[in-house]
């Protein structure tokens, strides 16, 4: 969970929350991708104020991934998961998957197993699908995880260009990449034991924080 909260990312701006296992940085990018419940604070993404306007959000606002709750099946093929989306991305053709990928800079092979990509092409295949949908923003939690230190501007390269190309990226890692222009840093420090919500409380009522994003309208 997360508090404390206050931030204002501008349309087509990178936000990057970072911070280790349990800073919360999931549980804030889900809220703000009207994905999680809050139980206070304000959230303006957009013209559009959660919760009251939660549908709206979640229209607008893509989820590549935020393990556990979004994540590619490993024992899937490149392929299988892309004629998955093009069902139940809303709009998503085989053209908008072929311009995402090359958004990305990424051309992978339709037989390759999700579980066998390096962890970098799975970071742009899941990108890519996400930016297929044509979102006005686009999350994506763990960007470093796995990565080699030589992988990682290749990484932050490509979400760059995303960002290029319509979409508000609102970013999830452990380090802090190097600043760019449009960059908002959000730093999350890991809670402590005292701070942490017991299990046994209901989720309506668990402390979390509002925070406020604007993003470009979709491309309809």
């Amino acid at each position: 969970m997360f508090e404390g909260v206050d931030l204002d990312v501008p349309a087509g701006g990178l936000l990057v929350a970072h911070g280790p296992a349990g800073s919360g940085r999931t549980s804030l990018l889900l809220a703000l991708a009207g994905r999680m419940r809050l139980s206070g604070g304000a959230v303006r993404v957009g013209g559009h104020v959660l919760p009251a306007e939660g549908r709206r959000v979640r229209a607008a606002v893509a989820v590549a991934r935020a393990a556990p709750a979004v994540a590619l099946e490993g024992r899937l093929r490149v392929k299988e998961v892309m004629a998955e989306r093009r069902l139940t991305g809303g709009g998503v053709t085989e053209r908008r998957i072929r311009e995402a990928f090359e958004a990305v800079g990424f051309a992978p092979r339709g037989t390759d197993l999700i579980e066998d990509l390096d962890p970098v092409d799975a970071l742009l295949l899941a990108t890519a699908l996400a930016l297929a949908e044509r979102p006005g923003a686009l999350v994506v939690d763990d960007v470093d995880d796995g990565l080699p230190p030589e992988a990682h501007d290749r990484a932050w390269q490509a979400l760059d260009r995303v960002r290029d190309s319509g979409p508000t990226v609102l970013a999830g890692c452990v380090r802090m990449p190097p600043p760019t222009p449009g960059l908002v840093a959000l730093s999350l420090p890991r809670r402590s034991r005292d701070r942490l919500p017991a299990e046994t409380v209901p989720a309506d009522r668990l402390p979390t924080a509002g925070t406020a994003v604007p993003r470009k309208d979709a491309d309809t």
